[in-house]
């Protein structure tokens, strides 16, 4: 027989923190190109993803309602509420989201919460949002989406 032999890989790469979960980056890809970080917020974007989804369901008239739509897809009622809102969104606030350059104190547990349909008050909490400091930012959101 013959001796067993190791090989070992080393892979260089960053863990980055993102709320609730960490991201590992790599730093270059095999072709010699550099990989583009990416900071968008999974939780976010697949809630978004779903929002619109169930949006399009509605829509196309495969639901009569949002309470046929729970019972045919397996969720609670008030979840798909809640996430049905996320698609009064601003167009460009999902996108921000969507590319990952939201302020990095935004959360889905934040987007839950109550907020204005007026795009532009969207925009203005927002964008006060990411000039504060994260910590201020997360403390103070909550209650200044519920008016």
């Amino acid at each position: 027989m013959t001796e067993a032999t190791s090989i070992t890989v080393r892979v260089p790469l960053a863990i980055r923190r993102r709320p609730g979960r960490k991201t590992l980056v790599t730093p270059v890809r095999d072709g010699g190109e550099v990989a583009l970080p990416t900071r968008a917020d999974p939780a976010l974007v697949k809630a978004l993803a779903r929002a619109f989804r169930y949006q399009k369901l509605l829509d196309e008239g495969r639901y009569a309602s949002i309470s046929e739509m729970a019972t045919g897809e397996r969720i609670e009622r008030g979840y798909l509420g809640t996430l049905l809102r996320l698609t009064l969104l601003a167009p460009d606030l999902v996108e921000t989201i969507l590319g990952g350059t939201q302020p990095d104190s935004l959360e889905l547990r934040q987007l839950f919460l109550p907020f204005s349909v007026a795009w532009g008050e969207q925009r203005r909490r927002l964008a006060s949002e990411g000039h504060r400091d994260e910590c201020s930012a997360s403390r103070d959101l909550a209650p200044r989406l519920r008016r």
